[in-house]
């Protein structure tokens, strides 16, 4: 595996979890880390909400030692705002290692506020933003976008040549536009485009969910570096995966009924102690169902999974699982 320069740090990897709301909490990075990303992306979180000193925001914050290199992703749609709130995250002490700007969100409440993908129908605002973040802190600044807002506005190559221009020490590209959200097929030749037009790393996003996935991006598109997002839910492993695969050339099995239940558990078990019996219980449910995809039986148990309201039932439920 290669390594990564993203500004004034360096990754042991070009392989990067990507920022997932919901998903992308500490216990789930802690996971990713342990299974050899490079990268850890946090869940997005509102300069706004960390402006008007949200405390759900705060907690969003938390970040562990053992999982740097992590990069905070804010999002926004006011230069001042954004630059004050990098500069602030920074001098109260939040340990992250790199900064991004979501320019990629799709979610309308997002959208329809002037931010996340909207922004890519603002690209003078767009490097306003950049620039405003890249010069209020040390650390490097990367921006996430799409193809395009729409197939009719498809932009991408210029909002990263603006992005560079900007300040940013890298771009994350996903290959669908927003009104496509995740729907369809990522559109590979795009992020081989923005790699042709700008000099600063470029990191392809969208389709991949397995180690020769990873593979064949490298070989169509030619980027410094990999985003797996959703390819991680429920399956950490897919970093290991592509490490082994690109290293020995040869597939790295799917962990076996017993592994998968003994990892989900552990998860359940930081999840809870993250953010309590209640909160943490019922955001596992998701995660069960990612999990146990895939493996002989699950449809029969994944009604059940999607209501366990302690820990204890779902263990009771997996081993009768593994057991059956």
């Amino acid at each position: 595996m290669q390594t990564l320069q993203i500004g004034n740090v360096t990754l042991k990897n070009n392989l990067i979890l990507g920022p997932m709301a919901g998903v992308t909490d500490l216990p789930f990075r802690l996971l990713c880390a342990e299974q050899g990303a490079g990268l850890l992306c946090m869940e997005m979180v509102s300069a706004k909400a960390i402006l008007y000193n949200n405390k759900n925001t705060r907690a969003m914050l938390t970040i562990d030692e053992r999982e740097h290199p992590v990069s905070l992703q804010l999002f926004g749609s006011d230069p001042q705002i954004m630059g004050d709130i990098a500069k602030r995250i920074e001098d109260e002490g939040v340990q992250f290692d790199i900064l991004d700007v979501n320019m990629g969100c799709p979610v309308p409440k997002v959208v329809n506020n002037g931010e996340g993908s909207a922004l890519m129908k603002q690209p003078l605002l767009a490097g306003q933003i950049i620039e405003a973040m890249a010069k209020a802190t040390s650390r490097p600044v990367t921006v996430k976008i799409r193809k395009g807002f729409d197939e009719a506005h498809v932009n991408a190559p210029e909002l990263a040549h603006i992005a560079q221009e900007s300040g940013a020490a890298a771009v994350a590209v996903h290959g669908r536009t927003r009104e496509q959200y995740y729907s369809g097929k990522a559109d590979w030749s795009i992020i081989r485009k923005v790699k042709e037009t700008v000099t600063i790393p470029v990191i392809g996003n969208g389709d991949i969910l397995t180690a020769s996935d990873a593979l064949r991006m490298k070989e169509e598109t030619g980027c410094d570096g990999f985003m797996i997002a959703r390819g991680a839910q429920g399956n950490p492993w897919i970093f290991k995966q592509i490490i082994h695969e690109w290293e020995t050339g040869e597939p790295l099995p799917k962990p076996s009924l017993a592994e998968m239940v003994e990892l989900l558990l552990r998860h359940a078990r930081m999840q809870i102690a993250f953010k309590g019996d209640y909160v943490g219980i019922r955001e596992m449910r998701k995660h069960a169902s990612w999990y146990t995809g895939g493996y002989y039986g699950a449809s029969h148990i994944r009604r059940a999974l999607n209501e366990v309201e302690s820990y204890e039932q779902l263990e009771e439920l997996l081993n009768q699982f593994l057991h059956a």
